[in-house]
């Protein structure tokens, strides 16, 4: 194991209408220290809220840390565990069909994220009992439901 400070992170993101109003959720661990963080936007896709979960996580970390990520978004831990976004960053941000990667800009800032930390991806069940993946959903809609009262 490293000598890095070890720190969970567990993210969530939803949406009101895809795309509609977003929303998104992160719970940053670490020893008994607990950040709870939230956010979103009016108009988004379910996806860039997933990423943004996870960046805005990492981003709060001061130094390089080792970072487990547990996430129910198929499509972000996909995106490492599969390698899908190391072969998109070779190809020029294109996909195999050469059509460009959707939500480049998020998976470039993740991908520069992930470089500053060590980080392990963790696909959790989504609407499971899983406490903490549950209360990052909660954080997430609580976003959602903000931004549509004008807050």
């Amino acid at each position: 194991m490293s000598e890095l400070k070890h720190v969970t992170l567990y993210t969530d993101g939803a949406c009101s209408g895809n795309p509609g109003a977003g929303g998104w959720g992160a719970i940053l661990l670490y020893g008994e220290l607990r950040r709870e963080l939230s956010g979103g936007e009016p108009e988004t896709t379910n996806n860039r809220m997933e990423l943004t979960a996870v960046i805005e996580g990492l981003k709060r970390l001061k130094y390089p840390c080792h970072v487990d990520v547990y996430s129910d978004s198929a499509y972000t831990v996909n995106g490492f565990l599969e390698g899908w976004v190391y072969g998109w960053e070779k190809s020029g941000w294109r996909k195999a069909d050469r059509k460009p990667v959707l939500n480049d800009d998020l998976w470039r800032t993740l991908l520069g994220l992930t470089r500053s930390h060590e980080v392990v991806f963790h696909k959790v069940k989504g609407h499971a009992d899983n406490e903490l993946n549950n209360r990052c959903d909660e954080l997430a809609r609580a976003a959602i439901e903000a931004i549509k009262a004008g807050l």
